[in-house]
């Protein structure tokens, strides 16, 4: 039923009514199948990088995009019950096992960013420097600052808990507190309460003119972001719309798209905010 209503909500979209035109002005014929539902993690949204990748997508291939922004927890969710054609998500783990259980047909490396913690400038917890960020995570708990979880299940968050783990810390109480929504959200609240928070890099800095916050930690190697794109099963899922999954799928790792998102947000914030990764190796 959720696919259905997707479905229905798409349909009503104009770019799904007319011949879609290709960069050089002529008509292009829509696919058998045009209404194509990409699940996502709400960063690819947040950063902008998806108004930029998907209209030019549905211009070369006369594809229509529904794009539903989640945690990726939630958009693997959506991959493992059959509600989404193609994802887009940085939940390693979580994506093998998407994998493993056959609900995909197709993952590819498709670029990455990083994660930093975020804080208020005078920083209370004294964590500005600290090379290692599970340490400084254990000195926010230490001090009982604000800090402010996504708790939804989401890349991000699924990062935030490995690193309490390594830090050895349970964290709860007062201090500890759950936004229950995406990145732009979380950092905005983060900024109203004075907290800190785990981001990814890309949304913090096309949201940052609006915050009171700063970049405290960084650079950490277990703060590396990756980003994957993941076919959903035909096999297990019989309504999803494989032909135009793989499309989408080929179309990130192709050369143009790449060149797209290692240049995206240079212009506007003086370094791109995601590195394409198509064709390398996983690390």
């Amino acid at each position: 039923m959720r696919r259905i209503l997707a479905l229905l909500l798409l349909a009503a979209l104009p770019v799904a009514c007319s011949p879609t035109p290709t960069p050089t002005g002529q008509a292009l014929a829509r696919p058998a199948n045009p209404e194509l539902i990409l699940a996502t993690t709400t960063s690819t949204q947040d950063s902008g990088l998806l108004d930029v990748l998907v209209p030019d997508f549905q211009s070369r291939t006369g594809y229509a995009v529904k794009v539903i922004a989640v945690g990726s927890g939630a958009a693997l969710e959506m991959g493992q019950r059959g509600d989404a054609d193609v994802l887009l998500v940085h939940s390693p783990a979580a994506e093998e096992k998407l994998v493993d259980s056959g609900d995909s047909v197709d993952r590819r490396l498709v670029m990455h960013n990083d994660f930093i913690i975020v804080g208020p400038k005078d920083d209370p917890a004294h964590i500005k420097g600290v090379a290692n960020a599970s340490d400084a995570l254990k000195m926010v708990a230490d001090a009982q600052a604000i800090f402010l979880s996504r708790g939804d299940d989401s890349g991000t968050h699924r990062k935030e808990l490995s690193l309490w783990e390594a830090a050895q810390v349970t964290p709860g109480g007062a201090w500890y507190q759950s936004t229950g929504q995406g990145m732009g959200a979380t950092l905005k609240i983060a900024s109203e309460k004075d907290g800190y928070t785990l981001t990814d890099r890309a949304s913090f800095v096309a949201t940052q003119k609006d915050l009171g916050l700063t970049i405290l930690v960084e650079g950490d190697k277990s703060l590396y972001n990756v980003y994957h794109v993941i076919v959903v099963s035909p096999e297990k899922h019989p309504g999803v719309n494989v032909d135009g999954a793989k499309a989408f799928a080929d179309y990130i790792t192709g050369a143009d798209a790449q060149k797209m998102i290692g240049e995206f947000g240079g212009d506007k914030y003086g370094r791109p905010l995601f590195i394409p990764d198509a064709g390398k190796p996983e690390s």
